[in-house]
């Protein structure tokens, strides 16, 4: 065969394959974590987010273009300490595909400090959605791909026609609702859920004025009787421990009337989001929003079925996915993740379960395909222009980096 025939062929060939690569539609990966607890983990060698990031960036991994985090960083009974946040931003390090910004998260129960050391202190200053303390926090907002909108306590941010809502728990109340004051010294993690009300109007005002757009609502805490062990009592004692009641322990539970420590008022199983969900789907005959996506109750495995709940359910019409853990250690379970895949132009998302280690029943690292199920959608998908991914750190977390490093000296001289 000629030289010149050889490469007519090789030139049709690779025309050929460019061409069907650019006939496949475009997709958007969602991966939706929870409960890294990154203190326990690593105090026996694993690191559970880090991990977790370098499969997800390896060989044998899966594409993503946003993480979205349910909170659960730390893992203290008690408020977590600066020394949580470092080994998180250490953790985080493991990204080389991906940017920091690129990483969306909200506080879990866990997260929380006592009240009176101001209203979300730790997580402002170390997951830093707002990008308020880079120099901690890694995050700088000019570099987010999809801006963000609103407090560290609610906020929101759109990638192409998907609006993603993003609620913080609010563990840093007076108990029963959360840790209480640090001259009380509560032990434990209060896992019933909370948010004020105020935050539970600022969503539903986004809900009612978006309907025209997919939309991902994601909080630490499921709703009541959605998935797994998300029923009144089931969370205690198989999930959770009883601080602060064990009643609501596995789901949404308080609303927050009045978050002044000084007039504290709050309203026990208010079920609010519930009812509105419930009674727009009877009014309009579809759902409100598309997902609810939630963590905080660790499953064992992804076939974990308790009180006839799974880990992906459908009611009111909104799809309810269950995300949690990425930990292996804090409270047991099987190392899991999501993943939401979008389709340009299809109303229907891929949604797939990633378990990080080999605990569950054996199963290897990888997608579990039998808990992988194709949910329709409210509306046929946007695709938001490619990401640039290029230098996943900004310059200020070299500050950090370098504090760090000053710290662990001067500790290393204090220990001798």
């Amino acid at each position: 065969m000629s030289r010149s025939l050889i490469w007519i062929l090789v030139a049709a060939v690779s025309f050929e394959l460019s061409a069907s690569a650019e006939d496949q539609p475009q997709t958007f990966g969602v991966w939706a974590t929870s409960c890294s607890h990154v203190p326990a983990d690593i105090k026996r060698g694993r690191e559970s987010l880090g991990d977790a990031i370098r499969q997800s960036e390896g060989e044998d991994g899966f594409q993503w273009d946003i993480m979205i985090d349910a909170g659960d960083l730390s893992a203290s009974q008690f408020p977590p300490s600066d020394e949580d946040g470092e080994e998180l931003q250490i953790q985080y390090r493991a990204l080389k595909n991906h940017r920091r910004e690129q990483i969306y998260n909200v506080p879990g129960n866990h997260d929380a400090p006592y009240y009176d050391r101001g209203p979300g202190s730790w997580f402002r200053k170390w997951g830093d959605p707002l990008g308020e303390n880079t120099e901690f926090s890694g995050v700088d907002p000019k570099r987010r791909p999809f801006p963000v909108e609103g407090t560290w306590e609610r906020y929101r941010f759109r990638a192409g026609n998907l609006l993603v809502l993003m609620l913080a728990d609010r563990n840093d109340a007076p108990t029963p609702v959360g840790r209480g004051h640090s001259s009380e010294k509560m032990k434990g993690g209060y896992p019933p859920g909370a948010v004020t009300r105020e935050t539970f109007e600022w969503w539903k005002k986004q809900v009612l004025e978006n309907q025209d757009k997919l939309i991902i609502t994601m909080h630490h805490h499921a709703l009541r009787d959605t998935t797994t062990g998300s029923g009144n009592g089931e969370g205690h004692p198989r999930y959770h421990g009883a601080s602060g009641g064990a009643a609501g322990s596995s789901y949404l539970y308080f609303i927050i009337e009045n978050d002044d420590p000084e007039n504290f008022q709050y309203t026990s199983d208010a079920h609010v989001f519930e009812d509105f969900l419930s009674e727009f789907h009877k009014k309009h005959g579809h759902g409100a929003i598309d997902f609810w996506i939630g963590g905080h109750t660790h499953m064992k495995g992804p076939t974990d079925n308790f009180g006839n709940k799974t880990i992906t359910e459908t009611k009111w019409g909104v799809h309810f996915l269950q995300a949690a853990a990425l930990t292996k250690y804090h409270a047991g379970g099987n190392p899991m993740s999501r993943l939401l895949t979008f389709t340009e132009d299809s109303d229907k998302v891929l949604v797939r379960t990633w378990l990080h280690d080999t605990s569950f029943r054996k199963n290897p690292v990888g997608f579990f395909e039998p808990a992988t199920r194709t949910l329709k959608l409210r509306h046929h998908f946007s695709t938001p222009p490619p990401i640039q991914t290029k230098e996943p750190f900004s310059a200020a977390v070299r500050v950090f980096e370098r504090n760090a490093k000053a710290r662990a000296r001067n500790k290393k001289q204090t220990d001798n």
